[in-house]
């Protein structure tokens, strides 16, 4: 069943819309996400969305470029006995 009802979607510059949401998708959601109210947990979702999308971008050059280095002496460790 869809619902159709205002919500507010807060980041830098608030923005108001109508959206019509799965009812059974967003108690789902509300069940298992640590934000009480329907707007935290859609913000939250919309930001999650957009970063699997930026890593699954990110994804698209693995094995596509040779880095040479050391990883220890990037982090500042010392390299381990072998």
């Amino acid at each position: 069943m869809q619902m159709n009802d205002i919500y507010h979607l807060h980041q830098e510059a608030s923005m108001r819309t109508t959206l019509n949401i799965d009812d059974a998708a967003l108690a789902s959601a509300m069940k298992t996400a640590p934000s009480k109210t329907k707007t935290a947990v859609i913000n939250e979702a919309l930001r999650e969305y957009a970063r699997r999308r930026r890593v699954r971008r990110l994804l698209e050059f693995r094995g596509k470029a040779r880095w040479v280095g050391n990883l220890d002496d990037l982090r500042g460790r010392e390299r381990a006995a072998r």
